[in-house]
C-alpha cells in the first residue's frame, strides 16, 4: 500500500479516502501477486506488466476499470448490483456498499483473460 500513499493522502474528503484505501487494501490482500503501481495519476494492479484493475475517485463515485473486455463480460452483473457504467468502468457511488464478489470475479476474470497476454492494454 506504500504505492499508494501519496495518491491516498491527495483524496481530500476523509470518507472517499477511507473508501479507497479499504477497496485498494482489499484488492492487495485478496490478490498478493498482483504488482501495484499509479499511472496515469491512478492506483491500478498489475500482472506480469500488463494492466489487470485501475481506480480513481470523484466527488460523487470510486470508479473502477477492469479495460472494456471486462466491462462486457460484466455489464450485466454491474447493473444488478446498482452500479452506473461506461464502455470502460464501474462507477461505485460513496453511499453504496462494494460488490467485492464482482469485483472478485472482475479480477480474476482478467488475470486469467491476459495471461498470456503480453502487452500493458489488450489489443
Amino acid at each position: 500500500m506504500e504505492t499508494f500513499a501519496e495518491y491516498l493522502e491527495k483524496i481530500g474528503n476523509p470518507q472517499h479516502r477511507a473508501r479507497t484505501e479499504e477497496v485498494l487494501t482489499w484488492v492487495a490482500q485478496t490478490f498478493p501477486q498482483l504488482e501495484t503501481k499509479i499511472a496515469w495519476n491512478q492506483p491500478m494492479f498489475t500482472d506480469h506488466g500488463t494492466f489487470i484493475i485501475g481506480f480513481s475517485v470523484s466527488k460523487q463515485h470510486l470508479a473502477v476499470a477492469p479495460e472494456k473486455a471486462g466491462m462486457n463480460r460484466f455489464s450485466e452483473e454491474v447493473v444488478q448490483a446498482g452500479y452506473a457504467h461506461t464502455k470502460e468502468l464501474v462507477r461505485i457511488p460513496w453511499g453504496s456498499p462494494v460488490d467485492c464478489d464482482l469485483l472478485e470475479r472482475m479480477i480474476d476474470f482478467n488475470i486469467i483473460d491476459k495471461a498470456d497476454c503480453s502487452t500493458f492494454w489488450r489489443k
